[in-house]
């Protein structure tokens, strides 16, 4: 083959297109292919062997986007750098154009819907620890998830020349219509969102809502369950919880514990005096306990008022009443080795002898 047999052949169209460029396009598209695929599989390498010894939050994060990356967001960007070599036809371009815009737009909503679930994660791991959060973070990805790919929808249709304006109208006035059909639904969804992210309280704590108490089992979309103390479980819609007033003894550090001791009228001064101290001594010699006050504080009706008060360093309910009932068996001891007794509702009889009336003289 001579010379200009090579150069006609070189130079010969081929739809549209010089062999040179095909041929151009060609090797683009075999390195870009080639190189991408290579070049994740090298970062994510480097990334595993850099976090084996210090494990960055920024890494962790970036590896996880490393990992998201398909192998056909690669496929398009090779085409799409090939592409530029080339002259194709008005509609095959259009139809090309639209099919790598939509690999953007679905790469970019898997690297967001990544990064949440990551973030989430990690959340779960340190405030979240155990089942006490699951429900509440689900419901977060679950939203967080929602808005990406809502979000990635509506841009793409952008990019691609729709407008958005009369669509997102459309839907809006749709969605004003499912919302007052399903507004006690919506109002949980938003409620579990409030529980979520604000957390009031989670799973093992001890509530008093209204009039109804129990230790928190779940915590769904909908509802938040309770297990009562006489053991059947209560279902509450978490908007009807969060208008409540929620009392959560689960966040108890420690616990005001006061009481009163009632002794009778016939107690000697000194020994009335004496009563304050055998209290503070009862109570100091409780473990985990701070002393707070003791006084003989009034004059009851049928008693001697002693009030006292202390605070367990504890927030559970039996070991306060461990040591409140170590408490009264002590002054039962102190007061009986001391003559000291324990008033309780009396009433007393006085009977005079009225004398006889004289007789007239």
């Amino acid at each position: 083959m001579n010379l200009e047999a090579i150069k006609e052949l070189v130079h010969a169209t081929y739809y549209g297109n010089e062999l040179v460029a095909w041929v151009k396009a060609l090797v683009t598209f075999a390195v870009w292919f080639t190189v991408l695929p290579l070049a994740r599989a090298f970062i994510a390498r480097r990334l595993k062997k850099r976090m084996a010894d210090h494990p960055v939050a920024p890494l962790l994060v970036l590896r996880t986007l490393i990992d998201a990356t398909t192998r056909l967001f690669m496929l398009a960007v090779a085409i799409y750098l090939a592409m530029r070599w080339l002259e194709a036809p008005a509609r095959l371009d259009r139809i090309i154009g639209v099919a790598i815009l939509v690999v953007v737009w679905l790469q970019i909503a898997l690297w967001a819907t990544a990064a949440i679930r990551h973030l989430i994660d990690m959340r779960r791991g340190h405030e979240f620890a155990g089942a006490e959060g699951a429900a509440s973070l689900n419901i977060l990805r679950f939203v967080g998830v929602l808005i990406v790919w809502v979000v990635a929808l509506l841009m793409l249709l952008t990019n691609l020349g729709v407008k958005i304006g009369p669509l997102i109208a459309g839907l809006g006035i749709g969605g004003v219509a499912i919302a007052l059909a399903v507004q006690n639904l919506l109002g949980d969804l938003f409620a579990s969102l409030s529980i979520a992210l604000d957390r009031p309280f989670k799973v093992g704590d001890f509530l008093v809502i209204g009039e109804e108490k129990g230790t928190v089992e779940q915590i769904g979309i909908k509802s938040t369950r309770l297990r009562s103390l006489s053991g059947e479980q209560i279902v509450m819609s978490n908007g009807d919880l969060l208008k409540s007033r929620v009392r959560n003894y689960g966040l108890l550090y420690e616990r005001r514990a006061s009481f009163t001791v009632g002794i009778v009228y016939e107690t000697p001064r000194e020994l009335v005096a004496l009563v304050p101290r055998l209290i503070e001594e009862a109570i100091r010699a409780q473990p985990k306990t701070r002393f707070d006050r003791a006084h003989f504080a009034n004059f009851g009706e049928f008693a001697l008022i002693h009030e006292a008060v202390y605070f367990v360093l504890d927030a559970e309910y039996n070991t306060f009443m461990n040591i409140q009932q170590a408490i009264n068996l002590r002054l039962m001891d102190e007061f009986a080795a001391r003559g000291i007794k324990f008033a309780y509702p009396t009433t007393k009889q006085w009977t005079v002898s009225v004398p006889a009336p004289a007789e007239p003289a």
